[in-house]
Parts: structure tokens; sequence; C-alpha cells
């Protein structure tokens, strides 16, 4: 079974109608929608926005519906000034910039008495995300690497260099740390994609609505051809 989590409805709806539809349920607010999609049992939801939202939803997902993976999709900031608006990223690892205990001598982003201070994606899914983005978006580059995660819209200069300077991370957004936090906690596999809808950076509110759409649009075709080649895998 494979959890598939998007943070707005916008983000999943397509998969959802997409869905051979077996049970439906609700739990903490969230609708959980179960049945077969591209061939392989799933269940999709919409989590909701920030890392509380995105946790609970995670922890939901392996302890109600025993998921063994997790992919969530979603949209994001592009901190390297190679993604452009477009673009998909892949996380390789996430963390949380927001997190700081330093004046304790822990290194900003560390959780404090925690034994990672990323938690790192399943290498074998981030390879088949990069090998459905090139199938399902040829036009479309593709990056992995480090995604960010805090309950801020990253829309300043100074905010994005500082994330930059402490982390190196590609890209940054509002859920996909607290989802790979209770990945790692559980056991389970679990991938972040993000279609980049703006470039953190000061001409965020003028680059966000008129991309938005489009980049969800590839991440859904993304998930999709991903949950192919992942039954063509036998995962």
């Amino acid at each position: 079974m494979i959890g598939i989590i998007g943070a707005m409805e916008e983000e999943v709806a397509a998969l959802k109608e997409e869905m051979q539809t077996e049970e439906v349920k609700e739990i903490a607010g969230m609708t959980f929608v179960k049945g077969v999609l591209c061939g392989r049992d799933a269940v999709v939801v919409r989590s909701g926005i920030g890392k509380v939202n995105a946790a609970l939803c995670a922890q939901i997902l392996a302890s109600e519906f025993g998921v063994g993976a997790l992919i969530n999709t979603g949209i994001a900031g592009s901190l390297d000034a190679r993604i452009d608006i477009g673009d998909i990223v892949i996380s390789t690892d996430a963390l949380y910039h927001d997190m700081d205990a330093s004046k304790f001598g822990d290194p900003v982003g560390q959780i404090p008495r925690m034994d990672v201070f990323s938690f790192e994606a399943d290498p074998r899914l981030v390879e088949l995300a990069k090998e459905a983005n090139q199938e399902a978006n040829p036009d479309i580059h593709t990056f992995t690497g480090r995604v960010v995660s805090g309950d801020q819209f990253i829309a300043d200069a100074e905010d994005k260099e500082r994330i930059k300077n402490n982390f190196d991370p590609l890209c940054t957004e509002m859920e996909g740390a607290g989802i790979a936090h209770a990945a790692y906690l559980n056991g389970i596999s679990y991938v972040i994609i993000r279609a980049i809808s703006d470039k953190a950076d000061n001409s965020a509110s003028m680059d966000y609505p008129a991309f938005e759409k489009q980049a969800i649009i590839h991440s859904v075709r993304l998930v999709k051809t991903l949950l192919s080649k992942m039954t063509e895998k036998g995962m």
C-alpha cells in the first residue's frame, strides 16, 4: 500500500478522480481515499498546510492503513539558481529549516536528542522518480537534492540566503520534512516530489499564482508514472 500526500486539494484532486475508489475514511479532519491508482493499492489524502498537519497525516497512513511507502507531491520555491519555475525537485533528504536549538550546542536544523540530522529518502524511489519525470515530463528539468521545510512561505531574498547558507537545499516548502520525519520513525520509505512554482525570492508574489496550476500538472503526471514504474520493479 502506498500513501500519497498533497498539502492542498489541488495537488491530489486529479489523482482521486482517476482512482478506483474502495473506501473513504475521515480521520482527524482529513479525508483518506483508498483504492487502486495506476494498478497500485493506494491511499490519497490532502494533509493541509504545515509540518504538523503533514506529520499527523503520515502517521495516520502508517498506523491506520499500513502503508509501506509515502509519496509527497506538491509545489515549492526554488533555492538554487539552476532551478527554474516548472522544474522538478526530488528529495534525497529533508530537514526543518526553522528548527533552532543552537543555544544548547546543536547545529541549526538538528532536532535535539535525535540520532539523525536529516531524514534520508529511499534511494530507489528517488531514482525511479527521476526516471518517471524524464518520461512523463520530457521537457522539464529534474533535480535531486535536499528539501527543507518550515512553517513559513519564503518570499524574501534575505531569508532565502540564510536558508541556503545553513543547509544547501534545492528548494523550500512547508510539509515534506514532517512526512520524512514520520516515515523515519515508522521505518517506511518516502520520497518528496516538488514542482517549482516560484523562485523563493522577491518575485514570489508575482510568479506563484501564474505558475501554480502548471506545476501541479507536472507533479501529477510524475506520480502516476512513478506508480507504474514501482509496479514494474516489484516495489
